[in-house]
């Protein structure tokens, strides 16, 4: 299994940059980074390098969201900014070289049938762009619990996107911590659709800390991804439950590392 560390959430004692460090200390070779537009794509392709660490996925720009606004790919009148985003993105993609750039859907103002017509639009639009880059573009179900609004909250809205574009460059990210929040049936989930899904993340619920913090089976969890044919990454995105990253790795025991 093919794990990556999510260094926008992972090693939060540490500075940003010191973070490539210590994941690679702690037998990382793939990471991940939520927004990586604050620090210049030089350095961290630097950072990389120098620790020998595969980028694997970052976000498109996101506007206000993360400050609880509505976002850019669903919004009607963002389409330019959406743009503008997908144009920085795609210039880091040019230097850190994932292979996955998720988009995140935004809120839903109310007019759902426009903002999906939207959110459908940018996905097309961003695999026009990121594909020719070698970049699968993927997108997720944000639970409504800790994002209220978000237009993409369940499976099924996940599949319903899937099923209309039909689209081969564009895949789901199945977060499993989200989709724990929703109560969906995470495991049947990855039985049946694991050929749509493109990108893995995890944490446990509630809390969003570590595996084995809270509710989740996650033996059976990476199990079953683990027997599958699913060929992606799985990604550590949890807020760390102690003052060190490190010392709350013991979930990776007994894991076989691809």
């Amino acid at each position: 299994m093919k794990l990556a560390a999510n260094l926008t959430l992972l090693y939060p004692e540490l500075p940003f940059i010191e973070r490539f460090q210590a994941a690679s200390n702690d037998g990382f070779k793939i990471v991940e980074i939520q927004f990586p537009y604050d620090t210049p794509a030089a350095d961290i392709k630097h950072a990389l390098d120098r620790h020998n660490l595969t980028c694997v996925l970052i976000n498109v720009p996101a506007g206000d969201l993360m400050a609880g606004g509505l976002g850019l790919a669903c919004v009607a009148g963002k389409q330019a900014e959406f743009e503008q985003a997908l144009e920085l993105c795609a210039s880091y993609v040019k230097v850190l070289s994932p292979s996955r750039v998720n988009v995140l859907a935004g809120r839903s103002a109310g007019d759902r049938k426009t903002e999906l017509d939207i959110l459908h639009t940018n996905l097309i639009k961003a695999a026009d762009v990121l594909a020719p880059l070698g970049v699968t573009v993927t997108f997720e179900a944000v639970n409504t619990i800790n994002m209220p609004g978000f237009l993409i909250s369940t499976f099924n809205d996940m599949k319903q996107v899937m099923d209309y574009l039909q689209d081969d460059r564009i895949r789901m990210q199945f977060d499993i911590y989200h989709m724990a929040m929703m109560k969906e049936p995470i495991a049947q989930l990855l039985t049946e659709h694991m050929a749509n899904i493109g990108h893995i993340q995890f944490a446990d619920m509630p809390g969003r800390h570590e595996p084995g913090s809270g509710d989740i089976d996650f033996s059976e969890v990476f199990r079953l991804i683990q027997s599958s044919d699913y060929l992606g990454c799985v990604a550590a995105e949890y807020h760390p439950a102690g003052d060190s990253t490190s010392a709350g790795l013991g979930w990776r025991l007994g894991l076989r590392a691809t």
